[in-house]
């Protein structure tokens, strides 16, 4: 499924329920966040937070941010991180599409949270990069799957934020998926908002073992790891016994 590079530009300012701001893409026909959930409380609850508690310590954390966008995973990553006095030394690695984006983004209004992060925010959008004692973020411009292929660090946390199965299925499929599971160590997290049959059937197929996020203020969606989480686990034995066409989705329906 080809992107579509004429309608890339075009992009509309959304308020959020939590009223911090998000766009919606024409490209993609979607906005980057929910806009029920909130962009800031979406990030914090479905990415930051689960994946900061439930991964064991560690001295380096190596992330995975597919896609960058307007960079919230990555920015309350830092934002978490320094509120709860996190020192542990963090690299980010986020692959992105759309650079004239990310070149604008120290013009977009950020929620007020995000303040003392000016600093960064901008030396991302000129440099692409950024780096102090403890974080070191790189933006990787291109195709999510080509960058893939090029990563050699083994990553701990995975934040699956691409735009959805239905507008961009080529991030979602078990290929996808069993890429990424190349890449993790043996205690990996990932995080996504997504809940869909095709996700999880995909992740599962790859070698991921699926839980339930933790209770929180936002929509569910799943968490998936190469351990054992004390979380409730989704059963895909059973969901594949009650529903025998549930399937995953594939690189073939879609080039």
């Amino acid at each position: 499924m080809p992107y579509n590079e004429a309608l890339r530009p075009f992009k509309e300012k959304v308020t959020t329920k939590d009223g911090s701001q998000t766009l919606y893409s024409s490209e993609f026909d979607e906005c980057y966040h929910s806009t029920n959930d909130g962009a800031l409380n979406e990030t914090l609850q479905k990415h930051i937070i689960p994946a900061l508690t439930l991964l064991p310590p560690k001295n380096k954390i190596v992330i995975l941010d597919i896609c960058f966008g307007l960079g919230y995973n990555t920015l309350a990553t830092i934002y978490y991180c320094k509120l709860h006095k996190i020192s542990t030394k963090i690299e980010i690695i986020s692959p992105e599409l759309d650079e004239a984006l990310v070149r604008s983004l120290k013009d977009f209004v950020y929620p007020v949270e995000f303040d003392i992060l000016k600093p960064v925010i901008e030396q991302l959008s000129q440099n692409l990069y950024y780096k102090d004692e403890q974080f070191n973020i790189d933006i990787l411009i291109g195709d999510a799957r080509a960058t893939l292929i090029n990563i050699e660090q083994k990553i701990d946390v995975i934040y699956q934020d691409a735009f959805s199965p239905k507008k961009n299925p080529l991030l979602w499929t078990k290929e996808y998926f069993t890429m990424l599971r190349k890449l993790c160590n043996e205690d990996a997290i990932m995080t996504t908002y997504s809940s869909a049959t095709p996700v999880r059937m995909g992740l599962w197929e790859s070698g991921f073992k699926l839980y339930a996020p933790p209770k929180s203020s936002v929509r569910s969606g799943t968490i998936a790891s190469l351990g054992i989480l004390e979380l409730e686990s989704i059963d895909m034995e059973l969901k594949l016994q009650r529903n025998p066409n549930a399937k995953s989705l594939k690189d073939s329906e879609y080039q």
